[in-house]
């Protein structure tokens, strides 16, 4: 009987600490949530009571649908689920970039990968490239490289390419861009590849056209230091160094 007594006094002390607790939170979510979860300061409470505390601050976010304040809050708290959940809100939103961010977040590489691929399959191709590099998948980011090229969406080519350090493939985009007469991304294509002999080419191109300041550069990244040399010599009073 007495055991009996005992046990159920334990449960109203644990019921009423709940509670308590409860209404603590519920006292200070508001307060957290007004003051905003990168201005708050939660020193005062041990690790536990801090999470809980980003935790409630999360839901309550996710029901303002305040979703990158939600992700803020479960990001610190390391809640994968929800931040899945956000992730396919975002999607759902066609709020590609944030979803991506979101899924990253989680760590959870199928969801990614399939945000990754769904943001190519839509042209978002930043948001593609930016979840293949999270995964370090070298196969999706070529082929993301080739559709770029082949779409003549060339800055993204090369950042794929960059990031690669496929130097076959960038001489390959500043070719292509040198034939086309786009002589700027085919210099920097160049440039990332360190092709100094295609540098010096593009450099007499430039000179050509007359666009001094730019066969400089070129020049200059190709190391043939007797072209700058000659530029510099024979156009001392020009304003070249303004002219692109």
């Amino acid at each position: 009987m007495v055991e009996h007594i005992k046990k159920q006094v334990g449960e109203l002390v644990e019921r009423y600490s709940n509670k308590k607790e409860e209404s603590s939170f519920k006292k200070i979510v508001p307060a957290l949530i007004s003051k905003g979860i990168d201005n708050a300061n939660l020193s005062m409470f041990d690790e536990g009571t801090r999470k809980e505390l980003l935790n409630a601050a999360g839901e309550e976010y996710l029901k303002r649908g305040e979703l990158k304040e939600a992700t803020k809050a479960f990001m610190l708290t390391g809640d994968s689920a929800r931040l899945i959940e956000i992730g396919n809100s975002f999607m759902s939103m066609n709020m590609h970039s944030q979803a991506v961010d979101a899924f990253m977040l989680s760590g959870n590489r199928e969801k990614i990968m399939s945000c990754g691929d769904k943001c190519l399959q839509d042209g978002h191709v930043s948001d593609a490239i930016k979840a293949y590099k999270v995964l370090g998948d070298e196969d999706r980011l070529v082929k993301v490289g080739d559709l770029c090229l082949q779409k003549e969406k060339i800055d993204f080519a090369i950042e794929v390419f960059s990031v690669l350090k496929k130097k076959d493939k960038l001489i390959a985009v500043g070719d292509k861009c040198m034939k086309e007469g786009n002589l700027t991304y085919a210099a920097r294509a160049y440039e990332l590849a360190e092709d100094k002999g295609k540098l010096s080419k593009i450099g007499d191109t430039f000179l050509k056209s007359g666009l001094l300041a730019s066969a400089v550069k070129a020049y200059e990244l190709a190391g043939n230091s007797m072209m700058v040399d000659f530029i510099r010599e024979n156009f001392p009073d020009s304003n070249f160094l303004y002219k692109i």
